[in-house]
């Protein structure tokens, strides 16, 4: 999968992509969101019909749904990580990034034996790795702040699924991954040795637009914000009501929620203005994550990203 699925995933499986009509067919703004602790902002807005008829929310199991209907004409936006938009945009779809949904911090993390008691100490260890999702991007992360090379440590690409179970056979001697497989790991004797807390503003998520839907239909672009800024101000101001409202829907216990919650951070009005301004840390991130990702042949070629984000979208106020 190209990125955490937030704990459960069966409630995803409402609308498939494949089955949406094409670009040619009249309608809302047909927004891909798949269930992650960020994005929860726009499920509370559809449960309260705060999306007006301008914007369809299309769910799906996975970060790969999004993208593939995305290149497919099948959607106009979605909810994304940045490398995951970096990804759609090097295969020829521009993408413009009208919000930053969430910035993780601690919620990715490195999940090592309690031999391992320093990040020097990866050297020469096996690392479980989904190198094609935002796991590989933590990874080449995590090596920079080691100091260490690419090389110099053995790298087992695996779906962050199946990294608990690689951990149990013994095939590998730390994971890169997320909720709730870290929980898994820690279960089974792992130990959390460094997490995104210690790299802030590094990993986002982000929601997205076409370009095309950018210019042609910003009123549904619009409204989309608009909605997803009242459904976080009902989950910061109606803590209890949300945690209760995200537990039922994930088939999860509100503790679970109150977990997740914690381990991101979700900006309000303020932040997105400065995350999204021109040079800004999302472009500015945009561009060091590109580098990384083709030195490291995640993407086949640089998406030569010219202007990725614009914060003119964002509502002046949430009432």
């Amino acid at each position: 999968m190209q990125r955490r699925e937030f704990l459960g995933l069966s409630i995803a499986a409402g609308l498939s992509v494949a089955g949406l009509p094409g670009c040619s067919d009249p309608g809302p703004l047909r927004f891909g969101i798949h269930p992650w602790i960020g994005y929860e902002p726009l499920y509370l807005a559809r449960d309260f019909n705060w999306l007006p008829d301008t914007v369809a929310l299309v769910p799906g199991t996975s970060a790969k749904d999004s993208m593939e209907g995305l290149l497919s004409g099948a959607l106009d936006g979605a909810a994304l990580t940045l490398d995951e938009t970096i990804r759609v945009w090097s295969r020829g779809l521009e993408l413009v990034v009208v919000a930053v949904a969430d910035v993780s911090a601690g919620a990715d993390v490195l999940m090592v034996k309690p031999s391992i008691t320093e990040l020097a100490a990866l050297k020469g260890q096996r690392i479980a790795v989904e190198l094609d999702g935002v796991s590989g991007v933590m990874l080449f992360k995590i090596l920079e702040v080691a100091g260490l090379d690419r090389s110099d440590v053995i790298k087992v690409d695996l779906p962050v699924s199946q990294h608990a179970q690689a951990w149990s056979r013994g095939e590998v001697d730390a994971s890169v991954c997320y909720e709730p497989t870290a929980s898994l790991i820690e279960n089974a004797g792992g130990v959390r040795l460094f997490d995104s807390s210690a790299i802030p503003e590094t990993i986002f998520d982000v929601l997205v637009v076409t370009r095309k839907v950018a210019e042609s239909n910003s009123r549904a672009v619009r409204d989309l914000l608009t909605g997803h800024f009242s459904g976080l101000q009902h989950l910061v101001r109606s803590m209890h009501d949300s945690m209760y409202r995200i537990a039922t829907r994930q088939g999860i216990s509100p503790d679970e929620v109150r977990t997740a919650l914690a381990s991101v951070m979700l900006p309000d009005l303020a932040a997105n203005q400065r995350y999204l301004r021109a040079a800004g840390p999302i472009e500015t991130m945009a561009g060091s994550l590109s580098r990384l990702m083709l030195a490291e042949g995640m993407i086949d070629q640089n998406p030569g990203i010219q202007r990725m984000s614009d914060p003119s979208f964002l509502p002046a106020r949430v009432s």
